[in-house]
């Protein structure tokens, strides 16, 4: 088996860590030796103890000032692709890059003839000239790059050795999810994991909750509960103006509970503004046994066919959105195929699939 040597540039709470984590985690289970090189300090840090781990880390913080932003990304990217060559004459290593940024180290592992597998979790070509650059160094290092969805390879110029890998969802998230179909038509409650930012459709799922007062509409926005409360208070400054039905909650350490109070969920994400590369959110649900109403374009759409595991409708449309919602939620018999087909596409997202899919791109 191979030395996977992996690079990731920031190791905090966020997406792209822990998705390294559940890989990593994944990998060292299928008998691999992982070497990681990344910040101290976030989720990475819970892999120690493996003897197949091992862990070599530096200080990296962010900063409000973009100049030192800047520095300290170009001096870790100097580091590491220094710190690369103590691989120069270890056989059978394989450079594992996650996201765009650490490409320091996918440099050295050309120049040394190290095979070099990027793990590509952005869309550089919505982020600007930096991350447009950093997406055409990778399409030059990279003998193989993992793409997260058909959406994200798309805007790619390189297509030959472009394998699309789908998140998954960690075990122990999935043992806390217990689809009941019939218990869940019964709750009549609408689901959406949101956040402030304006594209995001926070506001109009409260539309909808006014639209639809005989459902209950809960909303769970990633933020604190101060900014969460301040958002409510703008919205509805008269007392006695919120919607009775809607319940809002701020930011959550375990959502799992919240997919088994609800029936449906959205993403009100405006695709004009804003396009998903993956809809964890959506595949949570639908290994809930819970249909979906997503946008019509992004990685998150083609995780769905509508009037299979539910529909695709942009937020543009609120009252198609509400109609939709209306009908699937007064009628058993399109619940229970919607829900069915959610449970039955959402095993295709299964971790051991992930797992299976990244050794075979490393190798």
């Amino acid at each position: 088996m191979k030395r996977i040597v992996c690079f990731h540039l920031y190791n905090d709470y966020s997406g792209s860590p822990k998705v390294l984590h559940m890989v990593l985690g994944g990998l060292i289970e299928k008998g691999c030796r992982i070497d990681l090189i990344s910040s101290d300090g976030g989720v990475l840090n819970e892999l120690d103890g493996s003897p197949a781990f091992r862990r070599y880390s530096y200080s990296y913080r962010f900063s409000e000032n973009p100049l030192i932003v800047m520095m300290r990304y170009v001096w870790i990217q100097v580091y590491t692709f220094l710190f690369a060559f103590r691989y120069l004459f270890t056989r059978k290593t394989v450079f594992y890059i996650n996201t765009l940024l650490p490409v320091g180290p996918a440099l050295a592992g050309r120049i040394m003839g190290k095979r070099v597998v990027y793990h590509y979790h952005e869309n550089a070509f919505v982020k600007g000239a930096f991350y447009r650059t950093l997406s055409w160094l990778m399409q030059h290092l990279a003998h193989e790059i993992i793409c997260v969805s058909a959406y994200q390879a798309s805007f790619l110029k390189r297509k030959e050795c472009v394998t699309v890998i789908p998140n998954a969802l960690p075990r122990d998230f999935v043992a806390r999810l217990h689809p009941n179909i019939p218990a869940a038509f019964e709750r009549k409650t609408v689901l959406m994991l949101s956040s402030l930012k304006g594209y995001k459709g926070t506001a109009e799922f409260l539309d909808l909750a006014e639209k639809l007062p005989q459902y209950r509409f809960l909303l769970v926005i990633n933020d604190s509960r101060e900014n969460v409360d301040e958002f409510m208070r703008k919205r509805y400054p008269g007392a006695g103006s919120r919607p009775a039905n809607a319940a809002v909650y701020p930011r959550q350490n375990d959502v799992a509970e919240f997919y088994g109070r609800a029936s449906l969920v959205l993403s009100l994400s405006d695709k004009t503004k804003f396009i998903e590369t993956f809809g964890l959110t959506a595949l949570e649900a639908m290994t809930a046994g819970l249909p979906v109403i997503v946008p019509t374009a992004g990685g998150i759409a083609e995780m769905v066919e509508d009037g299979r595991n539910g529909y695709r409708i942009d937020v543009q449309q609120l009252g198609l959105i509400a109609a939709r919602i209306d009908e699937i939620l007064s009628n058993p018999d399109l619940y229970g195929g919607l829900a069915e087909g959610a449970l039955s596409v959402s095993r295709k997202y299964s971790a051991e699939a992930m797992y299976d899919g990244i050794l075979s791109a490393l190798a």
